[in-house]
């Protein structure tokens, strides 16, 4: 008997020993949680990066308000009413500097190209997505042709009719690579009406010449080594359908 009590003795202490561990627990959360709601409040608000919109049209599109705790912000939510409602804000990194600064750093689409249909150029960035659509010669970039766009907005990905699905794939993979490498801003025009040979026209001297389902990366490397040998003066079609070799047609 006597050693049943004591192992009844010992299971209550024990019960009393994790509820005593839980509620102290508890109040250590509840002391942090109001240090964090009285302390950390966003009284700055640095935004980096940007250049087509206002501080204040970014502050006002991402919901934020000067004095917002900085530890409660949600910033992925933050991120997603950026980018979907200023068209042109490509990503955003969020991040606190304490004790009383939220940064923005904001990166901006700035090269793109033109897909014209229906009246309208629809300016596109490498990422896919929908800028704007603008009157035709009001944007300088690269006019995309051979493409027809699936119902186009601003702030959206890019979706292609049935018929140009490969194209928008292809597309989007060469961009991807022209913008890695800097060379997006020196394009005029890709044009994919051939179902044989994508033809980008290329710093307003070459007409360059890629099979579909290529390896953009390797041709674009072949295209700066071939165009680095070339002098300033020729022009002309280069064609590089054929792996490890580059036909020159000079004009």
């Amino acid at each position: 008997m006597a050693g049943r009590k004591r192992r009844n003795r010992r299971r209550r202490k024990g019960r009393f020993a994790f509820l005593y561990r839980l509620v102290c627990v508890l109040l250590i959360l509840g002391a942090v949680g109001a240090a964090l709601a009285v302390f950390f409040k966003a009284d700055h608000i640095e935004i980096t990066g940007n250049s087509r919109y206002s501080n204040e049209e970014i502050i006002a599109a991402g919901g934020i308000e000067q004095g917002d705790n900085l530890y409660m912000l949600n910033k992925y939510e933050i991120a997603g009413k950026l980018t979907s409602t200023l068209p042109y804000v490509e990503s955003v990194r969020i991040y606190r500097k304490l004790p009383d600064t939220l940064c923005l750093e904001v990166r901006e689409c700035t090269e793109m190209v033109g897909v014209e249909q229906d009246g309208k150029v629809w300016l596109m960035c490498h990422t896919g997505k929908i800028l704007e659509g603008v009157e035709p010669g009001a944007a300088e970039c690269a006019a995309v042709t051979g493409l027809t766009l699936a119902d186009p907005q601003p702030s959206t990905p890019a979706v292609a009719a049935a018929e140009s699905e490969l194209a928008l794939r292809q597309l989007l993979q060469l961009m991807e690579q022209l913008q890695k490498k800097e060379m997006l801003g020196d394009v005029q025009a890709i044009h994919m009406e051939d179902p044989h040979v994508i033809t980008m026209r290329y710093l307003d001297r070459f007409d360059v010449e890629f099979p579909w389902n290529t390896d953009f990366d390797y041709k674009l490397n072949f295209l700066s080594a071939v165009v680095g040998r070339l002098e300033d003066y020729e022009k002309g079609t280069l064609k590089l359908t054929e792996d490890g070799e580059a036909h020159f047609i000079m004009e």
